[in-house]
């Protein structure tokens, strides 16, 4: 099977989007890169929940549960993307487990964070917004 990373790869004709609705899916664990780097030797990956892209501009999702921490190390990757003219970053606090809740959203900004809704109502608002701004109108 060809991936898109393959010099010889054809984009197929017509695609199903892969959408996930799984409890269980497992998560990336990055352990084996502690220590890694001699001089900072906790610096491990971290991942981002959720990423979009319009005419440049990029939302950044991050997602928590209910009184899960965002590591350290997580905020001030965070907080440096949201410093870039054209990213704007979000967590959402809630889960995807077998419906979307989102119990309140942050956006990011390098001083920390601005409470900006409660629910997925007013989340898909601001998602909105957000497309139509990146689009330009």
């Amino acid at each position: 099977m060809s991936h898109w990373l393959d010099d010889d790869y054809v984009e197929p004709v017509a695609t199903k989007p892969c959408l996930m609705r799984n409890a269980y899916a497992t998560h990336t664990d990055y352990f084996d890169f502690l220590g890694l780097i001699e001089s900072n030797p906790l610096l491990i990956p971290s991942n981002v929940d959720g990423i979009l892209e319009r005419k440049g501009k990029f939302l950044i999702l991050e997602w928590k549960r209910d009184n899960e921490e965002v590591s350290k190390g997580q905020q001030y990757i965070l907080q440096a993307l949201a410093s870039k003219p054209d990213f704007t970053v979000v967590i959402l606090i809630g889960n995807t487990d077998t419906e979307t809740i989102i119990n309140r959203f942050f956006l990011v900004s390098k001083a920390g964070c601005i409470l900006m809704g409660h629910g997925f109502e007013e989340f898909k608002k601001y998602y909105i917004d957000w497309y139509k701004k990146a689009d330009g109108y």
